[in-house]
């Protein structure tokens, strides 16, 4: 099969001029017009015209495809955050971009999608999310002119190594985590939760994280009644057995749970719908679909990571013909910026609940301090138990 799949990228490689026409359309003349401009700007005051114009060239000949795992582009999360940012960068650049959604889960139906996007003539594929490790490591030496761009997708996720023409990003989750926690105590909850998905190290370090924000603002409010119920569901996914669990938690008295892994939030939500409980969502802005299901207002923040942002960043260098700056690199994303948010791969929305304790330019402030290394946080995923000093802490390993 894979004999058969070279043999196909060689015959695609020869026709993909004549693929990229087609399948660019009209869209594609335009920033070469630009992009034109701009050559002739550089070599009229002495720049390098030959960056010029390999820069023209990347923008003419780009097509970016988005593969999806496995949920759509409605999902509220890693895959509609991903589609939008794609779709929004290919508009205001003129650049032809579509997507693909695979019709199950698995890394074959996965490959089939990216061997379809190739086909069709797309040669930067976006993927959102863990689940595309094995099928990179699949396609990647199969179509070498390819550039893949894939979202939360670790080394460890790709067998160890980063592909030649392959960028992945992966965040720091325990920093919006402690953003989280952080700002729970200060909105004035004492009694918290955490409920992750798997035990992972991404899920690890967003617990971890949580617990540190909340055990600080504890010792900033001078509080010792601060507390945390902490578990794992050991799966991706709500269902009865962890909604009665939650229902344990809220029922006695837990006020506020930070539900991190896929659509287990939902048994966290069921749980807190009977107490006038809250939540906090996880990697996107979740309020929409949480308090659109569940209750308005029940969202009180998300821990995000910077989806869109990474996309913009690197879909932008490869317009600029600076793939080179990226290709083969497993980066680890986090702050950038001490006064502009909007710069940063990780943080709370503006939707979070500002309040008395905590308004947005206590935030902001916060934010400035991690940058400049006044708040440290332990991104320690050794040990499945977070540690803390001033919260206490009810660990009660995994659910399921």
């Amino acid at each position: 099969m894979k004999n058969l799949k070279k043999f196909a990228a060689l015959m695609l490689a020869g026709m993909m001029t004549l693929s990229m026409a087609a399948c660019g359309g009209n869209s594609a003349s335009a920033p070469a017009a630009t992009d034109d401009g701009a050559a002739t700007e550089a070599t009229a005051d002495g720049g390098d015209s030959a960056a010029a114009t390999e820069a023209t060239e990347a923008t003419s000949d780009m097509a970016v495809a988005m593969v999806t795992d496995y949920g759509d582009i409605t999902d509220q999360s890693f895959n509609q955050t991903t589609y939008e940012a794609c779709k929004a960068f290919g508009e205001n650049n003129g650049i032809d971009f579509t997507y693909y959604k695979p019709e199950g889960d698995s890394t074959a139906e996965r490959v089939a999608m990216i061997d379809k996007a190739v086909a069709d003539g797309y040669n930067v594929i976006v993927m959102p999310g863990f689940a595309f490790g094995e099928a990179i490591q699949e396609v990647a030496d199969i179509y070498p002119d390819v550039k893949f761009v894939a979202l939360d997708v670790s080394e460890f996720d790709l067998g160890g190594s980063t592909p030649a023409n392959v960028y992945t990003a992966v965040y720091q989750e325990e920093l919006p985590g402690y953003m989280a926690g952080y700002a729970a105590v200060k909105l004035g909850y004492k009694k918290l939760g955490y409920l992750g998905g798997m035990a992972v190290p991404a899920v690890i370090r967003y617990g971890y994280g949580f617990v540190q924000g909340a055990d600080a603002a504890a010792k900033e409010l001078g509080l010792s009644d601060v507390e945390v119920k902490y578990a794992y569901g050991n799966q991706f996914f709500g269902d009865a057995d962890i909604t009665a669990v939650m229902d344990t938690w809220y029922g006695a008295g837990t006020e506020i749970v930070f539900a991190a892994g896929g659509s287990i939030y939902e048994s966290a939500c069921e749980a807190a719908q009977k107490t006038d409980g809250k939540v906090i969502g996880v990697d996107v802005d979740q309020k929409a679909i949480i308090d659109g299901k569940f209750g308005d207002g029940m969202t009180v923040t998300s821990a995000m990571k910077g989806l869109a942002a990474t996309v913009n960043t690197i879909l932008g260098a490869i317009k600029d013909g600076n793939w080179a700056d990226y290709a083969g690199k497993t980066e680890t994303l986090g702050l950038v910026s001490g006064t502009d948010m909007s710069l940063n791969y990780v943080g709370l929305p503006d939707s979070t609940s500002f309040g008395e304790g905590f308004e947005k330019a206590d935030y902001e402030a916060l934010v400035a301090a991690m940058v400049s290394g006044e708040v440290t946080v332990d991104n320690d995923s050794s040990s499945e138990e977070p540690k803390a000093e001033t919260v206490k802490v009810d660990f009660q390993g995994n659910i399921k």
